[in-house]
């Protein structure tokens, strides 16, 4: 792996057209204009507490962003209130080159600043390359769940 040059730094509204278009392409399910609403809700304080980062390569081009929450309890995790990963994208052409790392290695010492012991994370049971990926960046698995729904008829 060649460790790709990137600036990192928490992402402002002035990014958000790019951060956007980044969180369009990770989850493509949401409508376009839903990830603008919801980049304005979290820089903004309203709803979940949460951060956004970003990469940037030398020329100040978006590569790579990462969103972390605050929840009040996230399972297999030790300590109350927790950091979450909420999500994390590294364009295709930047990958396999450490941007994700860099990333996490800002948010770690943002969150070890402030005084969190912990940074937690999922991912769905058939991703196979994030459960990878994650083990790569220092995670540990700490549990499999799976959970049902069973709708009420009237």
């Amino acid at each position: 792996m060649t460790l790709k040059p990137v600036s990192v730094r928490p992402l402002t509204s002035l990014d958000g057209e790019p951060w956007s278009r980044l969180r369009q392409a990770l989850w493509p399910d949401q409508p376009a204009d839903a990830h603008l609403v919801e980049i304005e809700e979290m820089l903004g304080g309203q709803g979940a507490v949460g951060y956004g980062y970003g990469a940037f390569d030398p020329e100040g081009e978006l590569v790579a962003f990462a969103e972390v929450s605050i929840r009040a309890y996230a399972n297999g995790c030790t300590s109350t209130p927790v950091p979450f990963l909420e999500g994390i994208f590294v364009e295709e052409r930047s990958r396999r080159t450490g941007v994700a790392g860099q990333l996490l290695a800002q948010i770690e010492s943002d969150l070890r600043n402030r005084g969190f012991v912990e940074l937690c994370s999922d991912a769905e049971m058939h991703n196979t390359s994030s459960h990878l990926a994650h083990r790569q960046w220092g995670f540990v698995e700490t549990e499999r769940v799976i959970y049902f729904r069973k709708p009420l008829g009237t």
